[in-house]
C-alpha cells in the first residue's frame, strides 16, 4: 500500500479497480489557493482603482492610460521570473531539489539586472505616451503614477519570482499568504499616501512598490528556513552560474513575450478608448478591472495546471500531463463563462462604487461601463481557454511557438480592428486604417474577435501534442 501511494503521480489516486485514476480532490486542492492567491491579486488591482477614483475621473482616465503599459514591461523584462514555476515544477517531478532552488536564485539575479532597465522606463514615460495623443490633464497625472511605478517595479519582479518557486514545488498557500499580506498592506498605504500624505495618484505606485518589497522580504525568509534549506539547499544555490541562466533565459523570454504581446495589444487598446475622451477611458477601465474578477481566478486555476503538468513531465509521464492539463481546460472555460454572466448582470449595483459621485461625469460613466460589461462577459469563455490552454503549455516548456500566435493575433488583427471600430474619421492615430466611429463599443466588440481566435489557436496548440517533444536541461 505505501509502495502505491508513494509511486502516485500528480493529481493521482488508485481506484476501486486499482487502476490509476485523476483525483478531483487532491486537483481542487491545490487549484483552490492559485484561486485564492489570483483573487487577492483581483483585489490588489480594484483596490488602486478605488482609492484613485476617489480622486476624479481624470485620475481614473489616467490609470487606465498605463495600467496596461505597465503590465507590458512588467512581464516583458520579469519573463524569467515566470520560468520559475515551470522549472522548478519540472525539477520538483524529477527530484532535483537543489535545482528547484537555484532556479528561483536565478529569478533574484534577474530581478536585480532589471534596475536600470525600469530606471530608464521611468524618466522616458513622457516620450513612451506622446504619440497616442493622451490629453494633457489626464497624461500629468499617468506621469505621476508611471514614474515611482516603473522604479519599484524590480520588487514585483524579485516577488514573481520567489513565489514562483512555492508554486512550482506544489505549495501555492504559502504564495497566498504572501498575496494576502502585500494587498492588506497596500491598502493601508493607499491610504496613507494617497490621502494623509496627499501625493495622489504617485502614492498609489509608491504604496504598490513598498507592500511587494516587504513581501520579497518575507518570501526570502521563508526560502532559507530550516526545512527548505534541508531539502532544496536554498542557502547552498545562491551562486550565478551562466548555464542556468541561460536556460531559464531561453524559457522565461518566450514567456515573457506572449504575455508582453497580449498585454500591448490592450494597452493600445485602452490607449485607444482614453483618447475617445474620458467617459470612455474611464468606463474601460473600471471594466478591465471589474473582468480582472473572473480573469484571475481562472488565472489562479491555470497556474495549477501548469505545475501538475510539470511536476508531470519530470516525474516522466507526459501522458498523465495530458489527461491533467484537459481537465484543467474545461474547468476554466466552465468558471470564466459562468463568472462573466455574473458579473454583467450584477454591474448596475457594482459599478457606482467606483465613481466619485460628486463628479458630474459619473453617471455616463457608470452608464458606459454597465453597457460594456455585458460585451466583455461575450468572451470569457474563450478568454478561459486562452489562460488554461496557455497554462498548460507552460507547464510543459512550450512557450515560443504561442508567442509568436500572440503577436501575430494581437498586433496584427486586434489592434487594427480596434482601432478601426473605434475612431471615426479624423480622430484616431492613423489615417491608413478605416474608421467606422463605434467609439468603446466597438473597441470592446473587436477584443471578442480577438479572445476567440487566440483561445481557439492555443487549444488546439495543446491538443496537437508537439509539446511532447520539448526537453528542459535540468544541470547546473
Amino acid at each position: 500500500m505505501h509502495a502505491e501511494i508513494s509511486s502516485l503521480l500528480p493529481g493521482q489516486r488508485i481506484g476501486e479497480d486499482g487502476k490509476p485514476r485523476l483525483d478531483y480532490a487532491a486537483i481542487g486542492a491545490l487549484a483552490f489557493p492559485f484561486m485564492l492567491n489570483s483573487a487577492v491579486q483581483a483585489v490588489l488591482n480594484a483596490t488602486d482603482t478605488w482609492f484613485i477614483g476617489r480622486l476624479s475621473a481624470n485620475a481614473t482616465s489616467a490609470i487606465g492610460a498605463v495600467y496596461w503599459p505597465v503590465l507590458v514591461f512588467l512581464v516583458l523584462l520579469g519573463g524569467l521570473g515566470m520560468s520559475v514555476q515551470t522549472l522548478v515544477a519540472q525539477c520538483y517531478g524529477g527530484r532535483r531539489y537543489a535545482r528547484a532552488s537555484h532556479a528561483a536564485w536565478i529569478s533574484l539575479w534577474a530581478a536585480l539586472f532589471t534596475v536600470p532597465l525600469f530606471a530608464a522606463l521611468a524618466f522616458a514615460g513622457r516620450r513612451i505616451f506622446a504619440p497616442f495623443g493622451v490629453p494633457d490633464e489626464v497624461l500629468s497625472l499617468a506621469m505621476d503614477y508611471w514614474e515611482p511605478r516603473m522604479l519599484t517595479a524590480p520588487l514585483g519582479v524579485a516577488l514573481w519570482g520567489q513565489m514562483g518557486f512555492f508554486n512550482g514545488i506544489g505549495l501555492p498557500r504559502v504564495s497566498l499568504l504572501l498575496s494576502v499580506g502585500v494587498a492588506a498592506l497596500n491598502a493601508v498605504l493607499n491610504q496613507l499616501f494617497i490621502f494623509d500624505f496627499g501625493w495622489g495618484m504617485a502614492g498609489s505606485a509608491w504604496a504598490t512598490g513598498a507592500a511587494q518589497a516587504v513581501g520579497s522580504i518575507v518570501a526570502m525568509c521563508l526560502f532559507l528556513n530550516r526545512g527548505t534549506r534541508a531539502k532544496y539547499r536554498s542557502h547552498l544555490t545562491m551562486r550565478l552560474r551562466l548555464p542556468g541562466l541561460m536556460q531559464q533565459t531561453r524559457l522565461g523570454m518566450p514567456m515573457g513575450l506572449l504575455a508582453a504581446a497580449d498585454i500591448l495589444g490592450f494597452a493600445l487598446f485602452q490607449l485607444m478608448q482614453v483618447r475617445l475622451g474620458t467617459v470612455d477611458g474611464a468606463a474601460s477601465q473600471i471594466v478591465m478591472m471589474l473582468t480582472s474578477f473572473a480573469y484571475m481566478p481562472a488565472y489562479g486555476i491555470g497556474m495549477a495546471g501548469t505545475t501538475l503538468v510539470g511536476q508531470s513531465i519530470g516525474a516522466a509521464h507526459r501522458d498523465w500531463a495530458y489527461a491533467l492539463g484537459n481537465r484543467i481546460i474545461i474547468a476554466v472555460v466552465i468558471y470564466m463563462g459562468l463568472t462573466g454572466i455574473a458579473l454583467a448582470a450584477l454591474g448596475p449595483w457594482i459599478l457606482p462604487f467606483f465613481q466619485a459621485s460628486a463628479d458630474p461625469r459619473a453617471a455616463e460613466v457608470v452608464t458606459r461601463a454597465g453597457l460594456l460589461l455585458w460585451i466583455a462577459a461575450g468572451y470569457q469563455f474563450f478568454d478561459g481557454l486562452n489562460i488554461s490552454s496557455s497554462a498548460c503549455l507552460r507547464g510543459a516548456g512550450d512557450a515560443l511557438l504561442p508567442a509568436f500566435m500572440v503577436i501575430a493575433l494581437s498586433w496584427f488583427l486586434f489592434v487594427p480592428l480596434a482601432h478601426a471600430l473605434s475612431f471615426a474619421p479624423g480622430q484616431g492615430w492613423t489615417p491608413w486604417l478605416p474608421a467606422y466611429g463605434h467609439g468603446a463599443i466597438g473597441g470592446w466588440s473587436a477584443a471578442v474577435a480577438y479572445i476567440m481566435a487566440l483561445g481557439i489557436m492555443l487549444w488546439l496548440r495543446w491538443r496537437s501534442g508537439a509539446w511532447r517533444r520539448i526537453q528542459l536541461n535540468f544541470t547546473h
